[in-house]
């Protein structure tokens, strides 16, 4: 996986334990799993572009 994808990922496990645990405060659990569907849409896209095969073809 690539920096960025790695970036993500913490970012999406941070807020998804943030909006567990702020039972207390509704509106910030809501904006931590806003934040978590946001991080982790965009650790997917960089799954899907990281995955281009570099192809190098060598004719002998």
């Amino acid at each position: 996986m690539s920096k960025s994808a790695w970036l993500f990922l913490c970012l999406t496990l941070a807020t998804g334990a943030i909006g567990l645990g702020a039972d207390a405060q509704q509106d910030l659990q809501t904006c931590a799993f806003i934040a978590s569907g946001v991080s982790a849409s965009l650790l997917l896209l960089t799954l899907i572009f990281g995955r281009r095969i570099k192809f190098d073809p060598v004719l002998r």
